[in-house]
C-alpha cells in the first residue's frame, strides 16, 4: 500500500508515482494560487468534500482529450448549426463554478465544490488562469463548464447543464477554440462514458504526464478568453465541418 503524504506549509508535493491504487497521493496544505498552479503543472488536482481535509489526486489511468480527436454526433451537430446556443468565455465565471456545485450528480449525495474552491479558483480566474465556457439561451445562462489554463493544456474541472446539449455545446466550442490557439490537451481527469463519446480516452499516467510537460513548454495563454469569430463561424457551418472530418465524427 502507497503511503499518503501530508502536506505542510511549504508548498512542494511528492512524486505522482507515489499516489495510491485510486490516485489519492497527498493530503492537506491549502487553495492558495501557488499551490494550485503547481498541482496543475505536476497533473495533480484536488478533489474532497466538506469536512475532509483537502484530498491531492494523481489517478492512472488519466482521462484526457486531444483537440483533434474530438468526435461530434449528428444531432450536436445539428444543435450548434441552428445556434440554439449563444457561446461565450469568460462573462460569468463564478456563475459557472456556482452552477457545477449546485448541479445534481447522479450516485452522489453532495458536491464536491465547497466554498473553500470556489474562492480558490474565483482568485485563479482574477490572475487569468482560470476560465469559464458558457452557453446562453434568451439571455439565461443554461450550461457551461470551468477550468486552468497553464501553458498548451486546459484542465477541466466541472460542467453543467440545465438544457440538452448545453454543456456539450460549450465543450466543444472550448476544444474547437483551444484548438486554433495551438493547445495539445485537454485535461477530464477522470473517466466517464460521456466524456469517451466526445473522444476523449484515458492515458497511462505517465504517457499524459510527458504530454503535460511537452505542453507546458508552451507560453500560456493568461488573462479574459474570448472566442476568435472564426471559430464560431465553424461553429455555425458544423455540417461542412463533420463531412470533410468524418473519421472524428460519430453518434453517441
Amino acid at each position: 500500500m502507497s503511503p499518503i503524504y501530508a502536506l505542510g506549509p511549504e508548498v512542494a508535493f511528492p512524486p505522482v508515482e507515489e499516489a495510491d491504487g485510486s490516485g489519492l497521493l497527498a493530503v492537506g496544505g491549502d487553495l492558495s494560487a501557488k499551490r494550485l498552479l503547481l498541482a496543475y503543472s505536476l497533473g495533480i488536482f484536488p478533489w474532497y468534500e466538506d469536512e475532509q481535509p483537502i484530498l491531492w489526486h494523481a489517478p492512472d489511468p488519466r482521462m484526457a482529450l486531444a483537440p483533434s480527436d474530438l468526435r461530434v454526433s449528428r444531432s450536436l451537430a445539428r444543435t450548434l448549426r441552428r445556434g440554439r446556443f449563444e457561446l461565450r468565455l469568460d462573462t460569468a465565471f463564478q456563475a459557472v463554478v456556482r452552477a457545477c456545485a449546485e448541479a445534481p450528480r447522479k450516485g452522489e449525495p453532495g458536491t464536491w465544490i465547497t466554498d473553500d474552491m470556489i474562492e480558490a479558483y474565483c482568485r485563479l480566474h482574477e490572475l487569468g488562469f482560470a476560465h469559464s465556457v458558457e452557453s446562453w439561451q434568451t439571455g439565461e445562462l443554461v450550461g457551461g463548464l470551468y477550468g486552468v489554463s497553464l501553458g498548451g493544456c486546459f484542465f477541466g474541472e466541472s460542467m453543467f447543464a440545465r438544457q440538452r446539449d448545453a454543456s456539450k455545446a460549450a465543450l466543444v466550442g472550448l476544444v474547437r477554440q483551444i484548438e486554433a490557439w495551438g493547445f495539445d490537451l485537454l485535461d477530464c481527469q477522470m473517466h466517464t462514458d460521456h466524456l469517451a463519446r466526445l473522444g476523449a480516452r484515458e492515458r497511462p499516467r505517465r504517457e499524459f504526464t510527458r504530454a503535460l510537460q511537452a505542453s507546458l513548454e508552451k507560453q500560456t495563454r493568461r488573462g479574459a478568453w474570448r472566442f476568435d469569430p472564426a471559430v464560431l463561424d465553424a461553429l455555425s457551418q458544423l455540417r461542412a465541418v463533420k463531412l470533410a472530418l468524418s473519421a472524428r465524427c460519430a453518434d453517441p
